[in-house]
């Protein structure tokens, strides 16, 4: 009896535990297999090394650092790609979230990801999950929006880089013709290029040197994207499967975006190949009051469908809805001459994604060519290095074929079959370059023409629509390093990557001078004059002529008349330092002596006061305050043909100088036996103002000193702060 009764409270006590066990989700099985066979390693510099059992391992690791480092960016990228900025940001991010609607529903999205191979799939959920996992272990965490990420946001990742091809789609076009049913006055759209001139110039520096001109005899490969500072997180991502990869990922990305892996590197620079054309539609009513677009000989429908954009508004959540309009050239953008304009660029989720993140697994050249077959890769360049003693560059990557007899740099009628895009052209079509004799190849968003010298691609090669040939000072700075050149080591590419002279000082200065001694010779600003006359067109924060130059620079950019043609910057610069008229420059010029007199009691100012690297906390917009301590900044930026890029793209109303976007991360590589590589950060790696690593980098990325990476597993342990598993304090 009493046996009895212990087995029946035995039974009892099964019972109720199996139903107070809550059975798990899908989701949360899946949680806990990638946690097993997971680990995390951060090494001093807070550089988080992901090891998982499989690629998916790897992904959801990865996924869960970039969250413990800067949800908030993490979160941003997915906000603004999936059309909800307005949601967060209010009324005036409406037609943001109506551009990205244009080009991708999320009912799209879903059909995406659903028709993605199974291998990429994994990938997503993975992607998906290890975000997750970090909001359920950090409830401390209170996103702004997205609450759950799904395994179809990665789908908005265009071509590799969040934002890319769309973001030139102009969102003031899309406002006006839908707000006003009309198009941006000439006047219009003439400021805002000047706008666009005024900006810190986005894009990149790539340069890749073989053997025979190193001193190791092997080839390096020097990494120096320029993008807005934090844009990026450094990573280290490693799986049983074959992945190994080291580099930059943007925030939300499950792959190296730019990296090396022990046998590949690659950089990407922004391309000015032809790949977004616009297509001038006849629109008309079908008998039924149906929208129709001429095509040829026939009449197509319209397709049409309406968009919902919820907005914040105070305390409140509003919706308007607008009604989006598309052809099979694209969706409808804006107005030319009262008609509706098409915006063709590549949307290829799928192959896009399978290209980013099968790049990063390629062990040779052979490989890695034949990656670039997918041609997807459509806003960047690349150049790239490798072990087997390659170095590669390749103009664009997505390039529509087109009849050259139209023009593409206007709006081309649409209702002409002839305009249509006729396929892509394959990567041997394309602009190419391997192991040019020289022994070195450059690409700083300049003319693919003299990225090896005179071992370049020929012009009358190509058609015209494949590059702008259109040099810039970067390109020009570029090549008058690399041309003397030997002896390569890893420190002296940082040095050359770093190298303090200002190419478009020399156009620009001369002429101020000439224009002072000829029209003025006045004492009152002699003092200044003097200062430039006896410059080295060399930047550092003790010079004062480069604190002048930098302000006349951007003044006359801003105020200088401009001739009738329109001209590349570089061309502008040369314009107004030798053909503009000799006042106007004085006049320039005195007006920036009131200016740094106004602000800083003094115009003789040595340009660390007044340039500076200010870190205050997390948000992506930096609360810039004059009265907060900085660090003080020699570099200058890329606009005046700085390879070593550092600029501003806002300063919220204070007086100094206070960098935004530029050298962000950059990398040395040297391809042997072993890899090696050094790197550099701006700021830290972490988001957190309480994280050790939120500002551990800037003293050493204003100097341009390197830090060592820790890429093979034994190095990486040498340098372990923190070992765990995701979701372990």
């Amino acid at each position: 009896m009493r046996l009895y009764s212990l087995f029946l409270y035995t039974a009892f006590l099964l019972i109720i535990s199996c139903k107070t066990e809550p059975t798990k989700t899908a989701e949360q099985q899946r949680w806990d297999t990638h946690v097993k066979n997971t680990t995390i390693i951060r090494d001093d510099f807070g550089v988080p090394h992901i090891y998982g059992k499989t690629d998916a391992d790897a992904v959801f690791g990865l996924l869960y650092a970039q969250s413990e480092d800067d949800f908030n960016r993490v979160e941003q990228n997915y906000i603004w790609a999936t059309g909800r900025l307005a949601e967060v940001e209010g009324e005036e991010a409406i037609y943001s979230d109506a551009r990205a609607k244009l080009y991708m529903t999320q009912e799209e999205a879903i059909a995406n990801y659903e028709r993605s191979p199974e291998w990429l799939k994994e990938l997503c959920i993975a992607f998906a999950d290890g975000i997750n996992y970090y909001l359920e272990t950090h409830p401390e965490v209170t996103p702004r929006l997205l609450t759950h990420f799904e395994p179809w946001m990665p789908m908005y990742f265009s071509e590799g880089s969040i934002g890319g091809d769309i973001e030139r789609v102009s969102t003031r076009k899309i406002k006006a013709m839908y707000e006003a049913g009309i198009e941006i006055p000439e006047a219009t759209a003439i400021a805002m290029q000047h706008e666009l001139e005024m900006q810190e110039p986005q894009g990149s520096n790539g340069i890749a040197i073989s053997g025979k001109l190193t001193k190791s005899g092997n080839p390096l490969l020097l990494i120096n994207p320029h993008t807005s500072f934090y844009f990026r997180g450094e990573v280290h991502v490693v799986s049983e499967e074959g992945l190994n990869a080291y580099g930059a990922v943007t925030w939300g990305q499950f792959f190296v975006y730019q990296g090396f892996n022990e046998k590949t590197g690659w950089m990407h620079t922004s391309t000015y190949t032809d790949v977004i054309d616009e297509f001038v539609e006849t629109i008309e009513k079908d008998a039924n009051g149906k929208l129709v677009y001429k095509y040829g000989d026939e009449y197509r429908p319209v397709v049409q469908y309406d968009m919902t954009i919820r907005y914040k508004d105070g305390e409140e959540m509003k919706e308007k809805i607008l009604p989006a309009y598309r052809t099979h050239h694209g969706p409808i953008t804006h107005l030319k001459d009262g008609n509706w304009v098409a915006s063709a660029l590549m949307w290829d989720p799928v192959n896009a994604l399978e290209q980013s993140y099968i790049r990063s697994k390629q062990d040779g050249y052979k490989g890695f060519r034949e990656m670039m077959d997918i041609r997807t890769n459509s806003s960047n360049n690349t150049v790239y290095a490798d072990a087997e003693g390659n170095i590669a560059y390749f103009h664009g990557n997505y390039i529509p074929k087109r009849d050259t007899s139209f023009d593409y740099t206007q709006p081309v009628d649409g209702s002409n079959p002839k305009t249509d895009w006729q396929g892509l052209h394959t990567v041997d079509e394309t602009i190419m370059l391997l192991n040019p004799e020289n022994g070195w190849l450059q690409n700083c968003n300049s003319t693919p023409f003299t990225a090896a010298l005179e071992y370049s691609p020929k012009k009358e090669d190509y058609p015209y629509y494949m590059s702008i040939d259109r040099e810039n000072f970067r390109g020009v700075h570029a090549i008058e390093l690399l041309k003397e050149g030997k002896d390569y080591t890893l420190e002296s590419l940082i040095e050359l990557g770093y190298d303090s002279y200002l190419p478009a000082f020399e156009a620009l200065i001369p002429g101020l001078v000439e224009a002072y001694d000829k029209v003025d010779r006045t004492k009152e600003i002699g003092a200044y004059i003097e200062q430039l006359r006896n410059w080295d067109y060399r930047t550092s924060t003790t010079s004062m002529a480069m604190t002048l130059a930098h302000y006349y620079g951007t003044a006359y950019f801003k105020n200088g008349q401009r001739p009738e043609q329109r001209l590349s910057a570089m061309h502008l610069l040369s314009y107004f330092g030798n053909e503009s008229p000799l006042e106007e420059r004085m006049e320039i010029f005195k007006t920036v002596i009131n200016q740094l007199e106004t602000d800083f009691g003094t115009a003789l100012i040595p340009w660390g006061d007044v340039h500076r690297f200010q870190r205050i906390n997390g948000d992506i917009r930096q609360p810039f305050n004059d009265d907060l301590p900085s660090t003080p900044v020699g570099l200058a930026s890329g606009r005046w043909g700085a390879l070593a890029a550092y600029g501003e793209r806002y300063n919220n109303g204070t007086k100094k100088i206070y960098g935004t976007r530029g050298n962000s991360f950059v990398a040395v590589i040297e391809f042997g036996d072993k890899v090696k590589a050094k790197t550099s950060l701006a700021g830290g790696q972490s988001g957190d103002p309480d994280s050790p690593h939120f500002d551990d980098q800037i003293e050493d990325y204003v100097n341009g000193k390197f830090k060592e990476v820790a890429y093979y597993k034994e190095d990486v342990l040498k340098r372990a702060k923190k070992t765990y598993h995701p979701g372990e304090k």
